[in-house]
């Protein structure tokens, strides 16, 4: 039986989950990237597949936003930039690292993002917009790029990493989840170029993932029910727990 008969209607319906939560908040990559590697893929690989849906997820999850008149596009460009180059740099750490070794920091990763989604740090920070003083645009620049690096590695969490470098300058949640997607969507094509240059992605998979992935960031742009997300956020703590301990264990 050709694996890809059931490989790809999981992929999708994991997609539409994880779309769904990495344009409300993030983490959706904490089910895809491992569940990519269950399935058979180098770790490589499976990073370099997933990629395929977040670049589709973010396209429709622009659209969707701009329809809805948040497009904050200049602050966007400002955080894109640095995260290009820094995804570049990111990208081709990852193609060169040893398989044993991604699994183990991508385990450790995800308990790290489990934890601080559990605790979430952000959630009494007082929203007051900042006046983007010089200093401020420095501050962003270069967390920008660290965001990009990382993003380019690993991609798993990086919206947390994004919500909570905008939190601080006072942007309320709806405009930092458009500008994220944009951050993403930019930085995503350098790091998809670097692991399709290095023959790392699974175009079947990938097209798979981004069709769940598309069709949940597009769901998450226009809908957004507390209960339905804190069900889900539930869902997902067990779910990266076990694949986490999974990737540790081998």
């Amino acid at each position: 039986m050709d694996p890809y008969v059931w490989q790809i209607p999981v992929l999708i319906v994991v997609g539409v989950i994880a779309g769904f939560l990495n344009v409300l908040a993030g983490g959706g990559s904490l089910l895809t990237l491992p569940l990519l590697i269950f399935l058979g893929l180098p770790a490589a690989v499976a990073n370099g597949t997933n990629r395929i849906g977040i670049f589709c997820q973010n396209v429709f999850a622009i659209s969707g936003f701009r329809k809805q008149g948040v497009f904050p596009l200049r602050l966007a460009l400002l955080c894109s930039v640095p995260a290009l180059v820094g995804s570049f740099i990111g990208a081709n750490l990852a193609v060169d690292m040893d398989e044993a070794l991604f699994r183990r920091l991508l385990a450790a990763i995800m308990i790290g993002v489990l934890v601080f989604t559990l605790v979430d740090p952000m959630r009494r920070w007082p929203i007051e917009l900042q006046r983007l003083s010089p200093w401020r645009i420095a501050v962003l620049v270069v967390t920008f790029f660290v965001v990009g690096v990382y993003g380019g590695f690993v991609q798993a969490g990086v919206g947390f990493l994004i919500i909570s470098s905008l939190l601080v300058h006072g942007l309320d949640l709806v405009r930092i989840n458009a500008v994220k997607v944009i951050v993403i969507f930019v930085f995503t094509i350098m790091a998809l170029g670097v692991f399709i240059a290095h023959q790392q992605v699974d175009y079947v998979l990938g097209l798979a993932l981004a069709t769940g992935n598309s069709a949940g960031g597009w769901v998450a742009t226009h809908v957004a029910v507390k209960k339905g997300h804190d069900w889900i956020k539930k869902f997902v703590s067990v779910t990266v727990l076990a694949f986490a301990v999974k990737l540790l264990l081998g």
